[in-house]
């Protein structure tokens, strides 16, 4: 059975740094891209991070460029994102995902598997 487990989500000040992690287990997932979303209390599921398969290619939403970074550690299937310069925008649950093929996406569709959220709160 396949499995997503996120943690280190909490509150924070603004200006904080959190780093996320998200363990995969049930089946190896390196060569598969995964993703990073989150969701705001009356929002859509809204696109964070992705990074390919390999860990060489990596993308981010507009509004997390420069202060987000996601990274992986394939042998340990393991998801990472670190994030600094949080402000209050930053509320929401976080959810990684593992993508249908090999590549990053922005698109909730492309992923085929999801885990249970973690909740990060930026306290301004």
């Amino acid at each position: 059975q396949v499995q997503l487990i996120e943690s280190g989500g909490g509150l924070v000040q603004a200006g904080g740094s959190l780093r996320l992690s998200c363990a995969a287990s049930g089946r190896t997932f390196r060569g598969y891209g995964m993703g990073w979303f989150r969701q705001a209390p009356g929002k859509e599921r809204e696109f964070v991070a992705a990074i390919n398969g390999g860990g060489s290619s990596t993308i981010y939403a507009d509004s997390v460029k420069g202060r987000f970074t996601i990274s992986r550690e394939n042998v340990n299937n393991l998801v990472y994102l670190q994030m600094n310069s949080l402000n209050s925008e930053d509320t929401a649950v976080y959810y990684c995902a593992v993508a249908r093929f090999s590549g990053g996406s922005s698109s909730p569709s492309d992923y085929a598997y999801w885990g249970q959220g973690t909740q990060v709160t930026v306290s301004s």
